[in-house]
């Protein structure tokens, strides 16, 4: 994605636009999961839907943001689909608009 950059902070990478973060990997707490923002809504739906996969990360929960569980075989598309939205919602416009509007990801498509 355009102009993303890798950092590390807290222990872990974040991947960032323009200094913002969109993506972090934890592994702090057993479980190898991302953190991505979300669009206003879709952390109730995405949790709701499939709370095996999905969870509200702490720190940035309060925030819309969601946690998605790698360690349980996740759907690689899926998982590209949440990077991307993330991506989407934290670029600036012109950036943004470089990366294809993917598919929602299965728990919101199947509601």
């Amino acid at each position: 994605m355009p102009e993303t950059v890798e950092k590390e902070a807290w222990g872990d990478p974040t991947f960032r636009v323009r200094d913002k973060i969109f993506a972090m990997e934890k592994r702090g707490d057993g479980r190898i999961s991302i953190w991505c923002k979300a669009a206003p809504g879709s952390q109730a739906i995405l949790v709701g839907a499939d709370p095996e996969t999905f969870f509200i990360p702490p720190y940035v929960g309060h925030k819309g943001w969601i946690g998605m569980r790698l360690d349980r075989k996740p759907d690689w598309s899926e998982v590209a689909k949440v990077v991307q939205r993330s991506y989407r919602l934290t670029a600036p416009k012109k950036l943004a608009a470089l990366v294809g509007d993917e598919a929602a990801p299965r728990a919101l498509s199947s509601r």
